[in-house]
């Protein structure tokens, strides 16, 4: 019952949203509708497809979704009269750093990665920026939009649709329309807009973070496309047909809420990359002789079912053993996993950007924030970790191949006794 939970209230909230703005549009069809208007309830659909589109690449959906509204206003006047976001001082500019961001991926395989790393973390701070602003201003307009779309305050083919069916139904004393009800529909809306976005967007986000672990250009140029062409059949698909567009973002929506875990884990990682990395904390903080902070890797997560990068506390009882300890989605209730294998097969290995305790496999089983970069010998002592501390990622890489390239052969011959 517990594993069903999440899917009933997906399907309860779906419902309880969607199915009254459909009913809407199914009654008010006006009798002799031409092709143009056969669709009344297309606002509704248009407006899921503009937040999925918004929430997958909030810079580049906002800007492409205010040049949009600038080009089609009639004068300039009525582009005068348009939202911020509408405007040229913010979608030019905006357009030109998602631009700018192509371009950096786009020879991202030719850079090294120590230079394209701090423009990957900046890109990643702006993403985190551009959807806070297109959550608390885009969707809010989108939602009203679409709200003075299906209910007009003055009469007109679905206010009169509409009031024809409440007479029908013996409620035409309610006069709902000629009423203005849009500040309803947005009270009843947008928060479920906000949550969307929020989780369609906590999805995508994942994937600035994944570019930044990834060591190779190539990977990040990928994981890039990959979004802009699912942003772009989502546009496609819109324009062909609303409803079209928006069965599509629905089953973005669902996937993005199956990953939501996963995702909201990875960008609580990548959000103390980005801010230790641009602080440089490294500097001011010093590990604790036990209860350290730090991040579940995959060996927790395979051998005592801790999700990956669950952030906790790694404490060393006194009879010596290890125990991790954690919160789901970092509000719920403690729970404890007992580190396995022990101390003596475990160590620091040290990285070019962060390091890792690792086991004697090389096998993540926790990621070390930034902070600990340089402190590796610190923590390895404070928990008495056998495995000392050695390199890893491109740091062994770089040991091994300069071992291959020579390394071995200038160290000197023990003398013959």
């Amino acid at each position: 019952m517990k594993r069903l939970a999440p899917w009933t209230l997906l399907l309860v909230t779906l419902l309880v949203v969607i199915v009254p703005f459909a009913l809407a549009a199914a009654t008010a069809q006006p009798a002799g509708a031409t092709r143009g208007d056969r669709y009344p309830g297309a606002p509704v659909a248009s407006a899921i497809s503009t937040i999925t589109g918004i929430a997958i690449s909030p810079l580049l959906g906002t800007g492409a979704y205010g040049l949009y509204h600038w080009l089609k206003a009639e004068n300039e006047a009525a582009r005068a009269k348009l939202p911020w976001y509408a405007q040229p001082e913010f979608w030019l500019p905006a357009l030109l750093v998602v631009a700018a961001c192509a371009a950096k991926d786009a020879f991202g395989a030719t850079v090294p990665t120590g230079l394209k790393k701090p423009l990957d973390v900046l890109e990643a701070i702006e993403n985190k920026f551009s959807g806070l602003i297109a959550a608390g201003a885009v969707v809010p307009f989108a939602l009203d939009a679409m709200a003075k779309l299906l209910f007009e305050p003055e009469p007109g083919p679905i206010a009169a649709a509409a009031g024809a069916t409440l007479e029908a139904g013996g409620f035409a004393a309610v006069q709902l329309g000629a009423a203005d009800v849009t500040w309803l529909v947005n009270a009843l809306t947008v928060p479920f807009g906000i949550a969307v976005f929020l989780l369609v967007w906590l999805a995508s986000h994942a994937i600035n973070v994944l570019i930044l672990l990834s060591p190779w250009g190539l990977i990040d140029g990928a994981l890039k496309a990959a979004r802009t062409s699912l942003l772009g059949l989502v546009t496609i698909a819109a324009t062909i047909d609303p409803w079209l567009g928006a069965a599509l973002s629905l089953v973005v929506i669902v996937v993005a809420y199956c990953v939501s875990g996963w995702a909201f884990r990875l960008m609580i990682f990548g959000a103390m990359l980005c801010w230790e990395i641009v602080t440089r904390r490294s500097r001011r903080f010093r590990p604790a002789e036990n209860d350290n902070k730090m991040f579940a890797g995959a060996v927790l997560t395979a051998e005592q079912g801790v999700p990956v990068r669950s952030y906790g506390r790694l404490v060393q009882r006194t009879e010596g053993r290890l125990e991790f300890v954690y919160r789901p989605w970092l509000i719920g209730r403690p729970r404890v996993a007992r580190v396995e294998p022990g101390k003596q097969a475990l160590a620091v290995g040290e990285g070019i950007f962060f390091s890792d305790i690792v086991d004697e496999d090389d096998r993540t089983v926790f990621a070390l924030p930034p902070r600990y970069r340089g402190h590796e010998a610190t923590l390895a002592r404070a928990y008495l970790l056998g495995g000392g501390v050695r390199p890893a990622g491109l740091r062994k890489a770089w040991s091994e191949l300069r071992d291959m390239i020579g390394g071995r052969a200038v160290k000197k011959e023990p003398l013959a006794a």
